[in-house]
């Protein structure tokens, strides 16, 4: 045998373990705050990706400024104070400290700035047209939902309280939390580009959606624009971002992304009953997540 050549014992062993690997690499997974986070949830879009990345990049000029800035007080405290120089330089015009203070923070703010405008760009203008749009309005305090398809999808979104956890089968805590869970939640096909119009009813509020890099204000009477493209299966929220009143903290937001096969599905039962369609989809969702515990469960079994 050559060095580094693989040899299949079991043709059929082999083909268990591509057909676990390709399940368990499809999974799908939940985002949502978990205590002490400091940094984003994970990054569903290419916009959020881009915006961790903006975060990581200003870090490297915001660090050695806050050093810089410390080192420069420790030496005026320590070599310019009363005691150790009592008759302090009466020098003033110094041509190069005047050049290296303008120009440092211009081309520093260079720097920030030029990503920072494509950023914001990017995340206005979808590179290509959007296959989905979703009307979002802000009541307070809860969302409403109508979906532009030929045959109308309308629906409000409300935080589910604990004693109607159970009529939903939502009693899940880890996948469905408390103060994020919703009755209905927004559903979306995978890899798909959805537009979103965000307006309010009321006040003014802010859907915000952290994994994708959501984030827009809802302000009453205006309809503003927005987009995202998931690319991976699951279940995620996010929050009203605007101080809109009393319940402003128990205004969540849900978006549950699902293969286009799942979505078609539920569109098409939604437009007669949205609550029977959530639940045919829930149904289905967790009859995939137990596909891809039993094939992980006979690919172990396999290896060992």
């Amino acid at each position: 045998m050559l060095e580094g050549e693989i040899v299949v014992r079991n043709p059929f062993n082999a083909a268990w373990m591509l057909v676990a690997s390709l399940l368990l690499a499809t999974r799908a997974q939940a985002a949502q705050p978990v205590d002490w986070q400091i940094g984003f949830q994970p990054a569903v879009t290419d916009i959020m990706r881009e915006i961790t990345w903006f975060n990581n990049y200003t870090l490297w000029f915001i660090g050695p400024i806050t050093l810089f800035v410390l080192v420069l007080l420790l030496i005026v405290m320590t070599r310019f104070h009363a005691r150790t120089n009592p008759n302090p330089s009466k020098t003033s015009h110094n041509t190069a400290i005047e050049l290296i203070w303008t120009l440092g923070p211009v081309i520093i703010l260079l720097c920030l700035a030029i990503p920072s405008f494509q950023l914001v760009n990017a995340q206005y203008n979808s590179p290509e047209e959007p296959q989905l749009t979703i009307k979002t309005t802000g009541y307070q305090w809860y969302w409403g939902y109508e979906y532009q398809v030929e045959k109308e999808v309308v629906f409000d979104s409300i935080l589910l309280s604990d004693d109607d956890r159970a009529e939903y089968g939502k009693e899940d805590r880890g996948e469905f939390p408390r103060l994020l869970a919703v009755d209905n939640e927004m559903v979306v096909p995978v890899g798909t580009t959805v537009r979103l119009l965000v307006t309010a009813a009321d006040v003014i509020h802010s859907y915000a959606m952290p994994s994708f890099g959501v984030k827009m204000d809802a302000v009453p009477g205006r309809l503003n624009e927005t987009w995202f493209k998931a690319d991976k299966e699951g279940l995620y929220y996010g929050q009203c971002s605007e101080l809109c009143g009393k319940d402003h903290a128990y205004m969540p937001i849900a978006v549950r992304v699902v293969s286009i096969e799942q979505y078609g599905a539920w569109l098409a039962a939604a437009a007669d009953d949205v609550e029977a369609a959530n639940a045919e989809l829930m149904a289905a969702v967790q009859e995939g997540e137990k596909s891809v515990e039993l094939a992980a469960n006979e690919a172990q079994k396999i290896k060992e």
